[in-house]
């Protein structure tokens, strides 16, 4: 059984850091395309940021240059560097497979950026 367990979020002010982990269970990740999601209140999941089963990344444009995405694989965790957040970066942070059908969904992680 697949488990995915986001961490790291927290309340910050604008132009403040955060880096968010999502560790997995239950499956290798490292062979698998990953990416970071996120639900905003009243909008739909989006995908911001992808990793390939190598070292590939892509972003959405609005984090590009802000966001890094990146892998630990003896670890078999994911991570996403947040930098110069911004209050539109406000919502629940999700990890999951970046293309075809998804894993169960964990819980999710809440950042919020605000002053």
């Amino acid at each position: 059984q697949v488990q995915l367990v986001e961490s790291g979020g927290d309340l910050v002010q604008p132009g403040g850091s955060l880096r968010l982990s999502c560790a997995a269970s239950g499956i290798s990740i490292n062979i698998y395309p990953m990416g970071w999601y996120r639900q905003a209140p009243g909008k739909e999941r989006e995908l911001v940021a992808t990793i390939t089963s190598g070292v590939g990344t892509n972003y959405v444009d609005s984090v590009k240059d802000r966001f890094t995405i990146s892998r630990d694989r003896a670890k078999n965790t994911m991570y996403l560097q947040m930098t110069s957040l911004k209050p539109e970066d406000t919502a629940v942070y999700y990890c999951n497979k970046a293309r075809g059908n998804t894993w169960a969904w964990g819980q999710g992680t809440q950042v919020t950026v605000s002053s």
